[in-house]
C-alpha cells in the first residue's frame, strides 16, 4: 500500500507583488488559526512555517505575548521552524551570506527549541553545486527543492544523493510538480479525484519507495482547516492508498532504507519541467549592484577589521553586525534579490540595501577610528593608518585623503622613514565640515584636503601608521597628459569609438576592442531576458567617444565619454527608429604593477525595453567557461547541449547559457587567461562565433513583473503581468569590474579577492564632530595579526565566534585539486581547533611554532577557531 504524507505548511514570501506590511497582517492571523489547531486538536500533530525564522520576527513584533505559546509547540516537535532566516537565492547570494543565514536562523531557533534538519529551499530559483557542503557544516543531512533538475542529471527518480566535490552529501526529496500541490483541496469528490489522478501518476513515477509527500499549502495559504473531511473523502477514492498527515522526517526516514539510489553531482539550472530564469541576475541592476558591494563589504572588510580590533581589546559588536546580516538577507529571498517584484517592493528593498550600507561604512570607520585614536604614542601630529585585511603582506598603491591644516607635509613612519607619495589634487575644506564646533568659536581658517597616492608594503591582516607632519618643500605631482598607456604589463590605446586595443608584454596577445558595447532589444519581463524575434543589436562601434588620458607615477588613468544612440522602446525598435539615447562615461585605471585593468562605468539610460552588455574579447576558443560558485570554481558549457532539443522537449523555458557569477568569470587555454572580476554585476555569457568573447550584462530594461508567450519561455506568465515602470532603469547606474590577464594555472578567487579587499585607511585630526571618550586601551604602531604561509587557499572572512571569546577564520580551495593551507597564528595562541560552519569545533590541530597546516580538497571549505 502506498502511504501519502500530508504535510500542512506555507509558502511565506515576506514580499512580492505584495508588501512585506501587507503579508504581516496576513501572517498576525494566519499564526493564531495554525497555533489554534495544534492546541486544541492532538489528531493535528505538525505544521512546518516555511523553514524560515523572519517569520516569527515579523510575528512577533506584533505579538511578542505569544513567544511562550510558540515555545511551547516547538518544544513539542508540533510546530517545525528553522533552519533558514529567510529562504536564501543560491544563484547570485555570496558564500557567507548563505552561511550566516543558516546561522541566524539556527541561532533564532535555539530560543525556542529545536529546528528543521533539512535544507528547506522549494522555492529557489536554481540549486548550486556547493549547497550539500554548507549543510553539512550545519549537520544538516537533508534536502527539499523543486526547480532545476531533469534526468539528464543522471536520474528520472525524486529521492537521491545529491554530492559535491569534497564528498559532502545530503539526501534529497525533489517536489516534482512543486510545494503547493496539495493547496486549497477540495471536499468536492469529482474535484478532488480529478487533480489527484493527475498528480499521482507524477509522484508515484518518481518515487523510490511506497511514499509520496503532499504538500498541503501555498504562498500565504491560511490553514485548511476541513483537512480531516478532505482526508476521508481520499481514503475512500483511494482504498489502495493509506493518508495522513506528517511531516518531511517521516518520508526521509522511509527513503533512508533505501540501498541503491543515484548520486547526483553539480548543479541544477534545468528548466525542463520547472522555470529557473537563468537571466533573472540582471534585473534591476541597481539592487543586484548593491548587494554585490555590500556583501564585500562585509565579509572582506568589516568582520576582519573587527576581528582585528577585537584582537587588542575592542569589543565585537556582535548585535550590530547581525543587524546588518539580517538587513541584507531580508532581501536574499529568490523573489527579492531576484527582483521579480512590484516597484513598491523594490522600493523597500533598496532601502534596505541603503541601511545596511550606511550601518557597514559607518562601523567600519568606528573600528578604524578607535584602533587609530588609542595608538600608544606621545607625538601630538596628525595620523594616517594604513590597513591591509588580507592575510599576507601588500605592496600596494594606495589612494586617499589627507586632510590638514598644513600647506605642506610629509608622512613619516615610527622609525622616522619618511614615505614618498604624489599629491593628486587639492582642495580647500569648510572647517564646519569637519565639525562645526570649530567655526561655533569663531575659528574659519581653512582645512586642505589632498588626494595623494603612494606605493607601500603593509603587513599580513594588520596596519602601519605614519605621521602627518609639516614640511618644508611641496611634494610635486607628476600628473600629466599621455596618449596610451604604458605599464610594466599592458600598452594601451583607447579607439575613436571608445574601445580599448590591450597588448599584453607578458603574455604576448593583442586584445582589440574590448569593451564594445552591445544592445539589444528586451522584449521580456522581470525574470527572464526575451530578444525580438527578428534579432536587433547595435553596437557602440561607430559612437565619437571624447577621451582624456592622464599618467603618473603609480597608474594611469583613463576618462571616456558618448552617448550611444538607441530606440526609445520596442515599438520604435521594431520600426528601427533611433531617437533616444544612453550616456556612457568610463573611469579606467591601470596600475603600473600588477595585471588589472579597472573600470567603473557610469551609465545614464534614457531608453525602455532592452538590454546592454560589455564585450571582453579573449582570442581563446572555448567550449567551457569558468567561474565561481559559493566556496568553489565552476566549469559550464559555453553552449548548453539541451538548447538543440527543448523546443521538441517541450521544456519550459530555453537553456541559454547565460550563467551567474559571485566575484569572477573568464576563459582560459593551456597558454593564458582573461578574466573579468566583479563588484556589481554577477551575469555573463560567453559569445562571438568562436565562443571566446565574455559578455557582461551592465543592465536589463523591463516593464513589466511577468508576460506571457515569450519567445524563450513559452505559454503562461512568470507571476503576474504587472507594469513596472521602475525597472526600465532610467537614469543613473554605476557598474564596477575589472579585466584581468593572467597565466593559466593562476587562482582567480585569490585575484578576485584581491581586487575586493581596498586597502583601507584612516585619518585621524584633532577634530571630529562625533566625539569619543579614551578607550583606555593602547594600540601599537603597527601590526599584523597572523599571516598566510602557503598562497594556496582563498580567505573568506575572518570574524569572532558567535557564543567564545575566539576568532573563526575561514578560507576554502577553489581549484581542482588538492591544496595545503597553512597559517602562522598570533604568538598568544593557546589552541586552534577545526570547526564546521555552524562554529561546532570537531578536531583539535597540531600548532608547531603557531603554526597549523590542513589538507584542503577540491572546492572544499575549512574553518580554524583560534
Amino acid at each position: 500500500m502506498k502511504n501519502v504524507h500530508i504535510v500542512p505548511h506555507m509558502h511565506w514570501d515576506r514580499e512580492w507583488y505584495f508588501s512585506t506590511e501587507e503579508s504581516r497582517i496576513l501572517l498576525v492571523n494566519n499564526m493564531e488559526e495554525i497555533m489554534d489547531m495544534l492546541e486544541s486538536n492532538p489528531d493535528y500533530p505538525y505544521y512546518v512555517l516555511d523553514g524560515q525564522t523572519s517569520i516569527l520576527e515579523d510575528y512577533f513584533a506584533v505579538k511578542p505575548e505569544n513567544k511562550q505559546r510558540v515555545k511551547k509547540l516547538v518544544q513539542e516537535g508540533r510546530l517545525i521552524i528553522g533552519p533558514w532566516y529567510t529562504q536564501t537565492d543560491e544563484m547570485i547570494v555570496g558564500a557567507e551570506s548563505i552561511v550566516r543565514n543558516l546561522l541566524y536562523g539556527i541561532k533564532d531557533c535555539e530560543e525556542y527549541g529545536d529546528f528543521m534538519r533539512i535544507g528547506y529551499l522549494p522555492d529557489s530559483f536554481g540549486q548550486s553545486a556547493q549547497m550539500p557542503m554548507i549543510y553539512n557544516g550545519f549537520d544538516i543531512n537533508y534536502s527539499i527543492f523543486w526547480r532545476g533538475t531533469s534526468e539528464r542529471h543522471g536520474t528520472d527518480k525524486t529521492e537521491f544523493y545529491w554530492q559535491t566535490e569534497d564528498g559532502s552529501k545530503v539526501l534529497v526529496q525533489l517536489f516534482p510538480l512543486g510545494y503547493a500541490i496539495g493547496k486549497y483541496l477540495p471536499e468536492e469528490e469529482e474535484a478532488l479525484q480529478k487533480r489527484m489522478d493527475k498528480y499521482f501518476t507524477v509522484l508515484d513515477r518518481g518515487a523510490t519507495t511506497e511514499n509520496i509527500i503532499l504538500p498541503n499549502g501555498h504562498d500565504q495559504m491560511p490553514i485548511q482547516k476541513n483537512i480531516f473531511e478532505v482526508i476521508e473523502k481520499l481514503r475512500k477514492l483511494y482504498p489502495d492508498r493509506e493518508f495522513f498527515l506528517s511531516k518531511y522526517e517521516n518520508v526521509f526516514a522511509e527513503i533512508e532504507k533505501q540501498q541503491d539510489l543515484p548520486t547526483l553531482k553539480g548543479e541544477f539550472l534545468d528548466g525542463k519541467y520547472m522555470r529557473v530564469h537563468r537571466s533573472i541576475y540582471s534585473t534591476r541592476m541597481d539592487i543586484k549592484a548593491a548587494n554585490t558591494r555590500i556583501e564585500n563589504k562585509i565579509t572582506n572588510l568589516l568582520e576582519p577589521l573587527a576581528s582585528l580590533a577585537y584582537s587588542l581589546g575592542f569589543e565585537y559588536h556582535h548585535g550590530l553586525i547581525e543587524l546588518i546580516w539580517k538587513e541584507i538577507m531580508k532581501n536574499h529571498a529568490h523573489d527579492s534579490i531576484g527582483c521579480c517584484c512590484s516597484d513598491k517592493v523594490h522600493r523597500e528593498i533598496i532601502n534596505r540595501f541603503f541601511l545596511a550600507e550606511e550601518k557597514v561604512d559607518q562601523l567600519i570607520k568606528f573600528y578604524k577610528r578607535k584602533i587609530v585614536d588609542s595608538l600608544d604614542t606621545q607625538k601630538q601630529e596628525d595620523r594616517l593608518t594604513v590597513f591591509n585585511l588580507l592575510p599576507y603582506e601588500r605592496n600596494e598603491v594606495t589612494t586617499t585623503n589627507v586632510i590638514t591644516k598644513l600647506k605642506s607635509f610629509k608622512l613619516v613612519d615610527k622609525d622616522g622613514n619618511e614615505l614618498d607619495f604624489e599629491i593628486l589634487e587639492s582642495e580647500i575644506m569648510d572647517p564646519g565640515l569637519i565639525d562645526r564646533q570649530i567655526v561655533h568659536y569663531g575659528n574659519y581658517d581653512p582645512f586642505y584636503n589632498y588626494t595623494i597616492q603612494f606605493k607601500e608594503t603593509l603587513p599580513a591582516m594588520g596596519y602601519k601608521t605614519f605621521f602627518v607632519s609639516e614640511s618644508e618643500q611641496k611634494t610635486p605631482s607628476s600628473v600629466s597628459k599621455a596618449d596610451k598607456v604604458d605599464t610594466d604589463f599592458y600598452e594601451i590605446t583607447v579607439n575613436s569609438n571608445g574601445t580599448l586595443n590591450i597588448y599584453d608584454k607578458k603574455l604576448k596577445q593583442l586584445f582589440e576592442n574590448v569593451l564594445l558595447l552591445e544592445n539589444e532589444g528586451d522584449d521580456g519581463d522581470e525574470y527572464d531576458f526575451s530578444p525580438l524575434p527578428n534579432k536587433d543589436v547595435i553596437y557602440s562601434d561607430q559612437v565619437n567617444a571624447a577621451v582624456k588620458m592622464n599618467q603618473n607615477r603609480y597608474e594611469t588613468t583613463i576618462e571616456i565619454d558618448y552617448r550611444l544612440d538607441v530606440p526609445s522602446n520596442l515599438e520604435k525598435r521594431k520600426l528601427k527608429e533611433i531617437d533616444n539615447s544612453v550616456e556612457i562615461h568610463m573611469n579606467i585605471t591601470v596600475p603600473n604593477h600588477k595585471p588589472i585593468i579597472n573600470c567603473k562605468m557610469k551609465i545614464n539610460n534614457h531608453a525602455k525595453d532592452h538590454r546592454l552588455r560589455a564585450l571582453i574579447p579573449t582570442n581563446i576558443a572555448s567550449a567551457f567557461s569558468l567561474s565561481d560558485n559559493q566556496f568553489g570554481l565552476i566549469k559550464r558549457p559555453v553552449i548548453d547541449p539541451a538548447i538543440h532539443v527543448w523546443e521538441q522537449e517541450d521544456w519550459d523555458e530555453r537553456p541559454d547559457p547565460i550563467y551567474p557569477m559571485l566575484t569572477y568569470a573568464g576563459l582560459s587555454n593551456n597558454d593564458y587567461g582573461v578574466s573579468v572580476l566583479t563588484n556589481s554585476t554577477r551575469e555573463y555569457e560567453i559569445t562571438g562565433e568562436n565562443f571566446d568573447t565574455l559578455a557582461i550584462t551592465l543592465f536589463r530594461s523591463v516593464g513589466f513583473l511577468g508576460k506571457e508567450e515569450m519567445l524563450r519561455r513559452p505559454g503562461r506568465p512568470s507571476g503576474i503581468k504587472l507594469p513596472t515602470p521602475d525597472s526600465q532603469m532610467i537614469g543613473k547606474q554605476t557598474i564596477d569590474f575589472a579585466i584581468s590577464t593572467h597565466t593559466h594555472e593562476a587562482n582567480l578567487a585569490r585575484i578576485a579577492k584581491e581586487y575586493l579587499t581596498p586597502v583601507e585607511t584612516y585619518n585621524k585630526i584633532p577634530h571630529d564632530a562625533m566625539k569619543l571618550n579614551n578607550s583606555g586601551i593602547k594600540t601599537p604602531l603597527s601590526f599584523s595579526l597572523f599571516k598566510e604561509v602557503e598562497p594556496n587557499v582563498v580567505l573568506s572572512t575572518l570574524k569572532k565566534a558567535e557564543k567564545e571569546n575566539n576568532l573563526i577564520l575561514r578560507f576554502y580551495n577553489p581549484t581542482n585539486e588538492e591544496k595545503q593551507a597553512a597559517y602562522e597564528l598570533p604568538h598568544e595562541t593557546e589552541y586552534a581547533v577545526l570547526t564546521n560552519l555552524n562554529e561546532k569545533p570537531h578536531e583539535e590541530l597540531e600548532l608547531k611554532n603557531k603554526q597549523v597546516q590542513i589538507v584542503v580538497k577540491e572546492n572544499q571549505v575549512k574553518s580554524i577557531m583560534f
